[in-house]
């Protein structure tokens, strides 16, 4: 995996004040995909860990059609309470793009689910790997974890961090994602 990691830059937030650090990703087509390590100084022996995959309409307008942006708030408010780290991986609508993302919404807007909608564009379910997870931690030696997490997935694909410990996130869903949440649940078996 060819990674380049940049300085280390302190992040104020209104969650608190955190450090923060680039990892670029180097693909096999030659393009970059940049993640991210927001952290709390200094981390404990077991820091709680959320794995958190970009979701601009989540994260940044607030989008009610799903519940990113409030799990990357709570892993916040948690971290910097308790000591940790959100590594925000570049997987924009479970790495099918914002594009393909958008076409999605578009298809929900007609009746299917989300997991529905992938496949009508030829996509599965959920498109996101989570290598770059193991690459991140081993940079800074972090051997366990807990993990902040509903996703089963997220602790099947972790095998070379040991989970000490799993942490449910409990965000509320209202009249716009609570068919989206119920589908992550009986379909992508989520834990919510």
């Amino acid at each position: 995996m060819n990674v380049e990691i940049s300085d280390t830059a302190t992040l104020p937030t209104k969650f608190g004040t955190f450090k923060i650090q680039a990892f670029k990703e180097r693909m096999d087509d030659g393009c970059f995909k940049e993640h991210l390590a927001i952290f709390t100084e200094p981390l404990p022996e077991t820091p709680i860990v959320r794995v958190h995959s970009e979701c601009l309409t989540g994260d940044a307008f607030a989008s009610r059609k799903c519940d990113c942006g409030e799990q990357l708030e709570f892993a916040l408010h948690m971290i910097q309470s308790q000591g940790g780290m959100v590594i925000y991986l570049r997987q924009e609508g479970r790495n099918i793009g914002l594009f393909n993302k958008v076409n999605a919404y578009a298809l929900q807007e007609t009746g299917l689910d989300t997991v529905a909608a992938n496949h009508q564009l030829g996509f599965s379910a959920d498109e996101r790997t989570y290598e770059m997870v193991e690459r991140i931690l081993s940079h800074y030696k972090i051997e366990k974890i807990r993990l902040l997490t509903n996703n089963p997935k997220k602790i099947e694909s972790l095998t070379g961090v040991k989970i000490v410990e799993r942490l449910p996130i409990i965000i509320e869903s209202n009249p716009y994602n609570e068919e989206y949440m119920q589908t992550k649940k009986s379909k992508m078996g989520h834990m919510l």
